[in-house]
């Protein structure tokens, strides 16, 4: 038998092992339920999860989708609206755990047919612009003329001017006598300015009201405007090249657009910060409006300005606008040949001529009007190219040859660096007739004196479109007046009486980075008496050196 002491601990034991297994049972239990929720709670968010995933790649395949569809328009993807995209699929309510398999089925057929749809990222501004590219009829001319020299000045405006197609007025002192069908715009008399103060002892009253041209044209109130382009009578405009040059900004901003005067001393003695109107300059709608508000204030402020131009541009200087610059718009305040200026124009779009009064005619053997009408049949067929400047060599006569499309082809002896051949010769005199080569507002070179470098000058005879080879065939023939004897050993130019030049039509050119075209020699058997060049774009690589 067992003691009594023993039994006491027996006992003990039995309930303590009791205990234990109590105790380990409800541990196992807990962690049994603990499991059974933790399980339960990720498959609740893996299926949640999943399924806002899957809205997520549907609502982005509807929007690619969209964009495809809608061609016309631009929609940008930025941060801000992927982020709106992110808030709403976390905004869509979750699916329902009870939809039947067809519905699911339905489903992913169609994501897969969206999935056959490309996502295209527009990587453009939030919203593009939709303005169109400034036309024709989106820019109204105000011509300043007057009436004592009317019957002279109409005839230049006839050259440029498009019945029924451009679109402006002339603004006279006084009435005129008019003809019906003379092709010319409508003649509006200025308004009155007598109440204006004008000082300057120099000057003529008629530049108040001359500048008021712009604001008086705006008050006509025409419709779908964009520019308004101010002119002399004397001025003529290569139409579809103010166009090209216009187009290049946004209207809907403030812009005065124009040039310089060629003259130096005029620069200085008015402002390099002016647009000259004789060469024309060009301001934007919204820019007119603002003038029109504040110009009387303006012009009593100015009464010792000397022109029209100047108390225009001190309105600007109050409305804080500067001077955008395009070196196509002329002043041409020089006298004498302007064959220096218009044998190596800028490389930009020739835009306006002025003074024409003042120059020779631009041809010679020709009257003035009569000259820029044989001009403009080279302007016809390409506007955007004329008076542009090719230069190339002839590596067996050692010739340097400079071509100014559609105007003149020059041919020298020896060689002479383009840097050398694009700047204008001085074959004119400043605005008070110095031969003075600091006189001007850019680089010239001296007319040779020697006669073995004087130019063989080749003026533009013909033009005309050859339809079989698409490109334009111009003939130039050599100026009549007598070369000089040369008494160097070399080939002359002088057996060249005519030169050919071929040319494919460019209407994209100034869409481009601005670059001089290039032009090369053709091989001939022909004539020996002509010389035949082809100009256009350069090739890779191409450069002008002998």
């Amino acid at each position: 038998m067992y003691s009594s002491s023993h039994q006491r601990m027996l006992h003990t034991s039995s309930k303590s092992i009791i205990t234990w297994l109590i105790l380990i049972t409800i541990v196992l239990y807990t962690l049994y339920s603990s499991n059974i929720i933790l399980f339960n709670n990720d498959q609740q968010d893996c299926s949640i999860s999943t399924a806002n995933l899957n809205e997520a790649i549907q609502e982005n395949l509807q929007v690619s989708s969209t964009y495809n569809n809608t061609s016309s328009k631009t929609i940008a993807t930025d941060d801000e609206s992927v982020e709106k995209k992110k808030s709403l699929v976390e905004k869509r309510p979750r699916p329902r755990e009870d939809e039947d398999d067809e519905d699911e089925g339905e489903e992913k057929n169609k994501e897969e047919e969206e999935n056959k749809s490309p996502v295209v990222v527009r990587l453009t501004p939030k919203q593009m612009s939709e303005r169109q590219d400034t036309e024709l009829k989106h820019v109204v001319f105000g011509i300043a003329g007057s009436s004592n020299l009317w019957h002279i000045r109409k005839e230049y405006i006839k050259i440029w001017w498009r019945p029924k197609k451009t679109r402006g007025v002339v603004w006279l002192d006084q009435k005129v006598r008019t003809q019906s069908n003379e092709g010319l715009p409508d003649i509006h008399i200025s308004g009155d300015t007598s109440k204006f103060r004008y000082t300057n002892r120099q000057g003529q009253r008629s530049a108040l009201r001359i500048s008021r041209v712009v604001t008086e044209t705006l008050k006509l109130g025409m419709k779908d405007v964009r520019w308004f382009v101010m002119g002399d009578d004397d001025t003529v405009f290569m139409v579809d090249n103010v166009v090209r040059i216009l187009s290049k900004y946004d209207h809907r901003h403030f812009y005065y657009i124009g040039s310089s005067s060629e003259s130096h001393v005029q620069n200085i003695h008015f402002s390099y910060a002016m647009a000259y109107g004789g060469g024309g300059f060009a301001i934007s709608y919204p820019l007119a409006q603002e003038l029109a508000k504040m110009q009387d204030r303006c012009i009593q402020r100015y009464p010792a300005l000397y022109g029209s131009d100047d108390r225009i541009q001190a309105c600007m200087a109050e409305l804080g606008v500067p001077l955008t610059r395009e070196p196509g718009f002329h002043q041409y305040d020089v006298y004498g040949d302007l064959l220096g200026l218009l044998g190596a124009h800028p490389v930009s779009p020739l835009v306006s001529l002025h003074h024409l009064d003042v120059v020779q005619p631009i041809f010679p053997r020709m009257t003035r009007v009569r000259a820029l009408r044989h001009l403009m049949e080279s302007v016809n067929q390409d506007s955007g190219s004329i008076m542009q400047q090719s230069i190339c060599y002839d590596k067996h006569s050692f010739w340097s040859i400079s071509v100014s499309w559609g105007y003149v082809v020059q041919i020298l002896r020896g060689v002479l660096s383009p840097r050398e051949l694009e700047m204008p010769s001085r074959t004119f005199l400043n605005w008070y007739r110095r031969a003075d080569y600091t006189a001007y507002a850019f680089n010239t070179r001296p007319v040779a004196k020697h006669p073995c470098q004087k130019p063989f000058v080749y003026y533009m005879n013909n033009t005309h479109y050859d339809s079989t080879t698409k490109q334009v065939v111009g003939v130039y023939s050599r100026d009549k007046s007598k070369s000089p004897f040369c008494r160097w050993r070399m080939n002359s130019p002088e057996k060249i009486t005519s030169v050919v030049v071929t040319k494919k039509p460019d209407p994209l050119r100034w869409k481009k980075s601005p670059r001089r075209d290039c032009c090369r020699l053709l091989s001939s058997r022909k004539s020996a008496n002509t010389l035949y060049i082809w100009v256009g774009n350069c090739q890779e690589g191409e450069v002008t050196e002998l």
